[in-house]
């Protein structure tokens, strides 16, 4: 670590670890995707840590989740997001690797099926050898993007454009162009739910905040 980092850790009440503190200094950090939105919010995350000319290296890494497309309930929730996160890390050449995955939750018990279910996301984070994994907020979908998600997994980012697309036009295009642009790849979901106050990237980027807190306070979660 750098005598500059580490005064400026000092001073912020951290206890880096230095896999984080290499991190910050511009080594590689590996993300178990190639979605922009994804990379964005690790650099997004890390970012809060450094100043805005400090180099920072995150590299995307085409991985597998090893759970279905479409996660339901915390256990392939999390799962995704390690196993992206491990494999990232197993590719080499880095000193962090983060995996960020999404899914659905039932949170509370309704009359329907599809009642009381949230869309949330984990980030994992690993350096071989400590880890740590942290949770986004969460928010719910509308009930006809929902039954299909939860009764046969179908992705719930294909099923929202299509019935996005029934309900909102894009100014100066046909009904059904919204469907041109993914909403997982730009400002997601949430971007177009929140009317873009809440983006994916800053989404997913509370989930990596949470993450790297066991990172950042080693004296006291080691």
């Amino acid at each position: 670590m750098s005598a500059s980092l580490r005064e400026a850790s000092s001073r912020s009440g951290f206890a880096l670890a230095p896999s984080l503190a290499r991190a910050l200094e511009g080594e590689c950090v590996r993300v178990g995707t190639e979605n922009q939105a994804k990379l964005l919010a690790v650099s997004t995350a890390l970012r809060l840590y450094l100043d805005q000319e400090d180099p920072l290296d995150v590299c995307p890494t085409d991985v597998p989740s090893d759970v279905p497309e479409q996660p339901i309930g915390w256990d392939q929730i999390l799962s995704g997001a390690r196993n992206r996160a491990r494999h990232a890390f197993a590719v080499g050449d880095c000193v962090l690797a983060v995996g960020i995955e999404d899914g659905l939750v039932r949170t509370a018990e309704g009359p329907s099926e599809a009642d009381g279910w949230m869309n949330l996301g984990c980030a994992f984070v690993t350096d071989g050898e400590r880890e740590g994994h942290g949770f986004s907020s969460g928010f719910a979908y509308p009930r006809g993007a929902l039954e299909p998600a939860i009764r046969d997994q179908e992705p719930i980012g294909d099923l929202f454009d299509d019935h996005w697309s029934r309900y909102r036009e894009v100014p100066g295009a046909s009904r059904g162009a919204a469907k041109n642009v993914p909403s997982g790849r730009s400002g997601g979901n949430i971007g177009r739910l929140t009317g873009g106050r809440l983006e994916r990237s800053g989404y997913g980027s509370h989930a990596v905040i949470n993450a790297l807190i066991r990172f950042l306070h080693t004296d006291l979660y080691d």
